[in-house]
């Protein structure tokens, strides 16, 4: 059975874009041998208060359990627990060439030319690379965006297997084929995102009803007045076609020929989420209620976790020439 791996970063209650592009996909696949993570060490790459982490953190794995994830079934931990994770990324460094990592997207966007960036911005996607290759993981369910950090992962995987030998499983994408990338309401040219300037832009999965139909109604369209999906030329209308097909299963395309107006689509797409996120959010709020047993779930996950990834990593340390412990 192929081993799944994915994460996510801790940004607190999770959105309908990780819900509809991601989460919701894990809670479908968690079957196959499946490990989940908050990845909380990545978070580090940037100024965060420490208490807002440590809120935030918990307020993402809360997310992921009422969403549908079962600790029973799959392996939910967060990294900061898995003290392999850092481990393997040092070696994995050792790998990776300076070029290759200036080249990656972050960085070049948020921190080229500038002398007092973080030296983890520049890493951290050999620790992601690390968080993958860990666990033997054969998918990795990611969205068009995330492509680039697979890639890398894949190729120090085969440079450190022709290097060493044969220690890392090269790992292929699982990328959902609807509701894969949800755009922000506001912005539709942007992905739907904590980052995002305008709350109205994202739609919580603990917003309730009216908030979730006051966001969808706001959401931006265009002039045109006509119904149809062609995502270059009117992504908005295109954005709320996607969501309605997330939610119903339904093709965009064939969604666009039942409306003639923006109102009665925007109706449609609100009462949809609103039904599809209502057991979402109760689930939030009883978890919220005990966490003591979200603490238990993290702490056996993480245990899970480590028995994985140890044998892994000793395989790595072998490979590269280290002393036994």
């Amino acid at each position: 059975m192929p081993r799944v791996f994915s994460g996510i970063q801790p940004s607190g209650s999770l959105h309908v874009g990780n819900y509809l592009g991601a989460v919701r996909q894990w809670a479908r696949t968690q079957h196959q041998d499946a490990l989940y993570c908050v990845v909380d060490l990545h978070a580090l790459t940037l100024d965060i208060d420490p208490a807002d982490l440590r809120r935030r953190t918990i307020d993402t794995a809360i997310g992921l359990i009422a969403s549908g994830l079962d600790p029973d079934v799959c392996t939910l931990f967060l990294q900061s627990h898995v003290p392999e994770h850092t481990e393997l990324s040092w070696l994995l460094e050792c790998t990776a060439s300076y070029g290759e990592l200036r080249r990656m997207t972050q960085f070049k966007e948020k921190g080229a030319g500038q002398e007092s960036v973080r030296a983890s911005l520049l890493t951290y996607p050999v620790l992601m690379a690390a968080d993958i290759l860990l666990y033997d993981t054969s998918l990795v369910p990611v969205g068009d965006d995330q492509r680039q950090h697979l890639e890398l992962a894949r190729d120090l995987a085969i440079r450190f297997n022709g290097r060493y030998g044969e220690t890392f499983v090269v790992p292929e994408a699982q990328v959902p084929a609807v509701g894969s990338r949800v755009m922000d309401l506001q912005e539709p040219g942007r992905k739907m995102s904590k980052s995002a300037g305008s709350d109205l832009g994202r739609i919580s999965i603990t917003d309730p009803p009216e908030e979730i139909s006051r966001k969808v109604r706001r959401a931006v369209t265009d002039t045109e007045g006509t119904v149809r999906y062609d995502p270059a030329d009117k992504p908005g209308v295109s954005n709320l076609l996607e969501l309605l097909a997330a939610v119903s299963g339904e093709r965009p395309e064939v969604l666009a020929r039942r409306y003639t107006t923006y109102s009665a689509l925007k109706k449609d797409v609100a009462d949809g989420l609103v039904e599809l996120l209502a057991p979402l959010r109760a689930r939030v709020r009883e978890l919220s209620r005990d966490p003591g047993e979200v603490a238990a779930i993290l702490e056996k996950g993480a245990a899970r976790a480590r028995a994985l990834a140890e044998p892994t990593l000793s395989r790595a340390r072998a490979a590269v020439g280290l002393t036994p412990r």
